[in-house]
């Protein structure tokens, strides 16, 4: 999350709360009705209507248990649907992520603009350079007609009193696919045959008007049944929740909450390590020019459907969720797995067909705290107890930018000291097409290319709560707790042929 968006934080932060309350205490659940009043009341506090508020935190609401927003012409009461959500397994029709239509401000979309600091200068370079004349000057000050601008930014340029600039949506100039886009009223409106679930609209849109559907709901409704629920924690959750839950702690932490036990991802990050440095040794440069990896599913969808003609190139290695969730399963085989991580993505990926029978939810690292504060979990109070399963360095890594390539670089070392693998690498998905268009230009031949849509990797993803630069360094101290450094030393790599 943005640090500087804190009252937007605190909303989604008591929604969750509010949402895994609701499912721990049971009963009737028409008392979700309640909650919009119980955190809005007097004064309007960021809306100029507490009605709106209300109804703005109604929808949110329904999105946090799996619900779709309601048609706003329509009288329906918000916990319409409930009874189909009540379930101990994954709930919720796509979208993913959704617009609330009237939390939405109808942002200037992508223009230039004129601003009060214009001097009306004599050399107006601005209508210099212009190259179709849209720009002019009207009683002293510069004027652009948007029927004939190309938003080249020439203007802004030139500007010596820096008196021009370009407005874009928020959450249009996050998304790094184009998919947003805007409806007959001038509301974002995301096109969801370009979307591919990152989450960098609903973080940094500043009205809220952006969420994600949740599954706190029906993780918490499967914990309170009779069957087994293991977590597996993506390596990005050292130094998410403070510095007292880390990797000796969260065991007690999430067995408080009614998990069963704990897995660190960072399994399955060393065996899709030793799969794609296999896989490149194999393939890059005899059969193919270049191999990107694969663990990002926002970089590896974009990957796929930008660039079709080389999507062979994107290696086939599953991603450590999916082989850290078959880990889990191959041991407790009646057991439901809860991937807890910073990406909203990774919902996507647990639809999937192929991967819906090991991953049964996923939850972001801000609703699971929505369950930590649900219980009123005291972290300053946990027991300390290592978890048992064995992980390495370089699989801790997978968490910052860089990581996953390095641990591939490392281990291929030790596969063949003869083979060097160059590395290329983007964040943010705008800069991951233009790594893929100059590999496809041959610019990167011979080359492994780590992508994140995620800025700094995952350690900024949307699901986030510490910074990325806390989280890099929290992720630097467990790799430096880890008894082995290269994922070729992984305990589990015999295992690997029979989690295909």
């Amino acid at each position: 999350m943005l640090d500087s968006y804190l009252s937007l934080i605190k909303i989604r932060r008591q929604i969750f709360e509010e949402v895994a309350k609701l499912a721990y205490e049971g009963g009737d659940y028409k008392r979700i009705e309640e909650i919009p009043y119980k955190l809005f009341y007097g004064q309007a506090k960021y809306r100029e209507s507490i009605f709106l508020e209300r109804a703005i935190v109604s929808e949110r609401l329904r999105l946090a248990i799996g619900l779709p927003m309601r048609n706003a012409d329509e009288h329906v009461p918000v916990y319409h649907g409930m009874e189909e959500a009540v379930c101990a397994h994954r709930f919720y029709e796509p979208p993913l992520v959704n617009v609330i239509d009237f939390a939405c401000n109808a942002c200037p979309t992508d223009s230039y603009f004129v601003t009060d600091a214009c001097q009306g200068c004599l050399a107006h370079p601005c209508t210099n350079v212009c190259p179709t004349g849209a720009v002019n000057i009207t009683k002293r000050r510069s004027h652009i007609d948007p029927e004939k601008c190309i938003k080249c930014g020439k203007c802004r340029e030139v500007c010596p009193y820096h008196a021009i600039v370009h407005r874009k949506r928020p959450c249009e100039e996050a998304c790094g696919m184009n998919a947003i886009e805007s409806d007959e009223f001038g509301r974002a409106k995301i096109n969801y045959d370009k979307c591919v679930s990152c989450g960098m609209c609903l973080v940094n849109c500043p009205f809220g008007a952006i969420a994600d559907k949740s599954q706190i709901f029906q993780v918490i409704q499967a914990i309170k049944s009779d069957r087994e629920v293991y977590a597996i924690m993506a390596p990005a959750f050292v130094g998410q929740f403070g510095p007292k839950v880390n990797l000796k702690t969260i065991d007690d932490a999430m067995k408080q909450l009614g998990f069963t036990g704990v897995y660190e991802v960072a399994i399955g990050a060393d065996l899709c390590t030793y799969e794609e440095a296999l896989d490149f040794m194999e393939k890059v440069p005899s059969k193919l020019k270049f191999m990107g990896t694969s663990c990002c599913p926002s970089w590896s969808v974009m990957a796929k459907t930008e660039f079709p003609e080389h999507k062979d190139n994107i290696s086939m290695a599953m991603t450590p969720m999916v082989l850290t969730a078959r880990l889990v399963k191959k041991k407790h085989p009646t057991a439901q797995i809860v991937f807890v991580g910073p990406c909203s993505a990774k919902k996507l990926e647990a639809s999937r067909r192929e991967v819906r029978s090991d991953v049964d939810f996923v939850l972001t690292f801000e609703e699971l705290m929505g369950m930590f504060s649900a219980k009123q979990i005291n972290f300053n109070t946990l027991k300390e107890k290592p978890l048992e399963n064995k992980t390495t360095a370089d699989g801790r890594g997978f968490a910052v930018a860089g990581g996953v390539a390095q641990a591939v670089v490392h281990a291929a070392a030790k596969i063949n000291p003869s083979v060097e693998i160059k590395v290329a690498s983007a964040q943010g998905l705008n800069n991951c097409r233009k790594l893929l268009k100059d590999a496809v230009n041959g610019k990167y031949d011979g080359y492994l290319l780590e992508g994140m849509a995620c800025p700094l990797g995952c350690a900024s993803g949307a699901g986030t709560i510490a910074s990325p630069g806390k989280t890099r360094g929290m992720v630097e101290l467990s790799k430096r707790e880890a008894t082995k450094k290269n994922s070729t030393e992984s305990e589990f790599l015999h295992l690997l042929e029979t989690l295909d």
